[in-house]
C-alpha cells in the first residue's frame, strides 16, 4: 500500500492491539455454494510497518468449502499477497488451501491457531474469515482489534449478542469490515435496485415479497479417517467429535439454522431493496424429515414478514427446504406496475410489466432493459378461462456477468482498503441482516407471531 494512498486516511484508529481473545481457538469450513465505486476514505494503518506498494496483505482464517471459495475468487483479483492460511483442519483443508497458494506463488505460513497467527503475522492489512458461525465473533473481534480490516462470512454470528460484539468493535477500532453478503455488489442486484426500484420505480408500488432457497437432501459429510482431527483438538475448539464437526450447521449452538445458512442471503434484499426493517415475522418449521439424533435445527421453515413502508405494507414470505431443490432459489418483487425476479443465478433475472402499466420503451431506449422476450405461443386450442391471464413479456438485463459470484464483494472490501470505495456491506447493514434473520428462529419457537422494537436494529 502506498503511503500516497495511506496518507488520504481519514477514520479513527485505536492503537491498543491488545485484543480480548476468548475462547477456545478455531474454525472449520462454511459449506454453500460492479461494485458501486465512490470515492471514501480510507483507514489509518497505525504503527505497524507496511509494504510500500499497492499490495494488500491476507490472510485466510477458515479453509473449509467457504474458504476455498474465496480463496479462488480472490486468484482473480490482483495485488492481494497471502501471508498465512490458519485452519485447524491441519493434515487436510490447511494444507490443500496452503499449497494451492503456494502454487500461485504465494509465499505464506500455516497456523492451526488463530492467536498465533495474529502474533506472528505482524504485516498483515486484511483477513479473511470463513469458519463456523459460532465463531465469528471471537475471531472477527480478535482480528479486528490487533488492527486488521475484516471480510466476515454471513452470518456476522449465529446470535444477537455475538453480532452486537462485533459492530462495537469496529466502532472502537475504525477498521473496516465487510459482510459477506456477495449480492449486495452483483451487478444484477445493484442494477435491480438502483434503476429498476430506486431512480425508476418501475414496480410501482411493492405490496409482496416472494423467495425461497430450495436445496436437496444433504447426505453426512463424510471424511478420511487417516486425516481425523484428534478428540483433544476437537474439543479445544468446541467440537464433539470429527461428525459434529463436518456437520456442525445441524447443530444449534455452533450454527443458526437453515434460514441462516441459506434464507439470510436473500432476507438482506428484502431489507436492501425496500429500504426498510420488519415490524412483525411469524414462522413455521420443524425436523420433518431428518433424523432428530443428529441434527437439532429444523430441516423445512416458512416466514412471513411485514414492513411498513413509506408507500404502505409489505408482505414478505421466505421459505427454505433442505429435502428438494425445485427451482433452486431466487426473490421475487411485485408491484402493481411489474414484477422483478432476481437471483445470483443470472439465467433467472428479469423483470415482467402489468398490462396495466406505462410503456417501458424509454427504459429499453436508455439501455436499463432489453428488449422484451415474447412468451412463446401456445400450441393449444384451448380457451383461457376468464380467470386466467396470458404471461407477460419478459424483459432482460444489458448486464454481461461471467465472474465468480463473490469476486465483486471482494473486490469492494479491497477496493475500500485502498481508499477508493465505500464498503457495500459495512457491518451496520449485516447487523440489520442479522436481526431479521434470527428473529425467525425465535418464532419458530415461540409458535406465534413476533414484533420487532426498531431499537433491535441498532447497536
Amino acid at each position: 500500500m502506498s503511503d500516497k494512498t495511506r496518507d488520504k486516511a481519514t477514520h479513527p484508529i485505536n492503537n491498543d492491539t491488545s485484543a480480548s481473545m476468548n475462547r477456545r481457538d478455531f474454525l472449520e469450513k462454511s459449506a454453500a455454494a460492479a461494485a458501486a465505486i465512490t470515492i471514501a476514505p480510507n483507514v489509518l494503518w497505525g504503527n505497524t510497518p507496511r509494504n510500500d506498494s499497492n499490495d494488500i496483505n491476507v490472510a485466510v482464517l477458515g479453509a473449509g468449502a467457504q474458504g476455498q471459495v474465496l480463496v479462488n475468487a480472490c486468484l482473480k483479483i490482483p495485488n492481494l499477497r497471502f501471508k498465512a492460511v490458519c485452519d485447524i483442519w491441519t493434515d487436510y483443508n490447511q494444507k490443500r488451501l496452503y499449497r494451492l497458494l503456494k502454487k500461485y506463488g504465494h509465499q505464506l505460513n500455516r497456523y492451526e491457531d488463530f492467536r498465533e497467527m495474529l502474533a506472528k503475522e505482524t504485516d498483515l492489512d486484511a483477513v479473511i474469515i470463513a469458519t463456523p458461525d459460532f465463531w465469528h465473533a471471537d475471531h472477527a473481534v480478535a482480528c479486528l482489534e490487533a488492527g486488521l480490516h475484516v471480510y466476515l462470512e454471513k452470518e456476522m454470528s449465529n446470535t444477537i449478542e455475538g453480532a452486537r460484539r462485533i459492530v462495537k468493535a469496529v466502532h472502537k477500532t475504525g477498521k473496516l469490515l465487510q459482510v459477506g453478503h456477495q449480492r449486495r455488489s452483483n451487478p444484477y442486484y445493484l442494477h435491480s435496485f438502483q434503476k429498476v426500484i430506486k431512480e425508476n420505480s418501475m414496480l410501482g408500488r411493492i405490496t409482496t415479497v416472494n423467495g425461497q432457497w430450495n436445496r436437496s437432501v444433504q447426505p453426512d459429510l463424510g471424511f478420511p479417517k487417516k486425516y481425523a482431527i484428534p478428540p483433544a483438538t476437537l474439543r479445544k475448539y468446541g467440537f464433539k467429535n470429527m461428525h459434529q464437526y463436518r456437520n456442525w450447521r445441524w447443530y444449534k449452538g455452533l450454527g443458526g439454522g437453515p434460514i441462516v445458512d441459506l434464507g439470510s442471503h436473500q432476507i438482506d434484499i428484502y431489507n436492501w431493496f425496500l429500504q426498510a426493517h420488519p415490524s412483525s415475522v411469524m414462522a413455521s418449521g420443524g425436523i420433518d424429515y431428518y433424523d432428530k439424533a443428529t441434527h437439532e435445527w429444523y430441516d423445512s421453515v416458512l416466514a412471513t414478514y411485514e414492513y411498513d413502508t413509506p408507500t404502505g405494507k409489505v408482505r414478505a414470505f421466505y421459505q427454505t427446504i433442505t429435502t428438494n431443490s425445485n427451482q433452486g432459489y431466487y426473490e421475487n418483487f411485485l408491484g402493481d406496475q411489474g414484477s422483478l425476479v432476481i437471483s445470483e443465478s443470472a439465467g433467472k433475472a428479469g423483470i415482467y410489466r402489468e398490462p396495466s402499466a406505462p410503456l417501458w420503451d424509454r427504459w429499453v431506449e436508455m439501455g436499463y432493459l432489453a428488449a422484451p422476450v415474447e412468451p412463446k405461443p401456445q400450441q393449444t386450442t384451448a380457451v383461457l378461462d376468464v380467470r386466467e391471464t396470458v404471461p407477460p413479456p419478459k424483459y432482460a438485463f444489458n448486464i454481461d456477468f461471467n465472474d465468480p459470484y463473490h469476486k465483486p464483494h471482494l473486490e469492494n472490501f479491497f477496493d475500500a482498503i485502498r481508499g477508493q470505495a465505500e464498503l457495500n456491506c459495512p457491518v451496520e447493514d449485516g447487523y440489520e441482516t442479522a436481526v431479521t434473520v434470527l428473529k425467525v428462529n425465535e418464532a419458530v419457537e415461540a409458535g406465534r407471531k413476533l414484533s420487532f422494537n426498531p431499537r433491535e436494529f441498532e447497536v
